[in-house]
């Protein structure tokens, strides 16, 4: 949360000319349910098989920036499906903690009618997940430092990147005599 993936995300797709996609979001859209929603009446278990069956679908679509929910990448079937898609790449918006706190506090004060967020009620506990989830986010394709950037800063990077990225693919490897 607070990492910039919904608005970083949006903007690449329509620089790129691509769709963009919050799984999260099509999770809520195909159930007719809040996350939360699903958490209370179904548990995590549930929802985490909801996101892996949207994560699949998703893939299967060309041309397609995806935003992950914060704890995709914990399960082994997410993971799987990210690493033998040979088209996905992961990207990692890093910041520290405190910085994403300050981003969902300065959200939740400009749009006072967001849903709440339990997770920041419990520092120790939210502290913990992230340092959990961190080892997952790092191994990601790219890392990409977004604490004292703006989103379209971000954007830029990723773009960059991707020019690199796609131009070395269309040439191939060099020549190794």
């Amino acid at each position: 949360m607070g990492a910039g993936k919904s608005t970083v995300g949006v903007r690449l797709a329509q620089l790129l000319g691509w769709s963009f996609v919050d799984l999260d979001e099509e999770i809520v859209r195909t159930e007719g349910k809040s996350i939360a929603g699903i958490f209370e009446e179904s548990g995590e278990t549930y929802f985490r098989q909801l996101e892996n069956h949207a994560l699949i679908e998703v893939l299967t679509r060309d041309g397609c920036v995806v935003a992950l929910g914060g704890g995709a990448l914990e399960t082994v079937a997410n993971q799987s499906a990210l690493q033998n898609d040979p088209e996905s790449l992961l990207v990692y918006l890093e910041a520290p903690l405190e910085a994403l706190m300050a981003r969902c506090e300065q959200q939740r004060l400009a749009h006072p009618a967001a849903p709440r967020r339990p997770v920041f009620e419990n520092r120790p506990e939210l502290t913990a997940r992230f340092l959990r989830r961190r080892p997952l986010y790092e191994a990601a394709h790219w890392r990409i430092e977004t604490a004292d950037t703006g989103m379209e800063e971000t954007v830029q990077t990723i773009l960059r990147k991707w020019n690199e990225h796609t131009s070395r693919a269309m040439t191939g490897p060099p020549n190794e005599k």
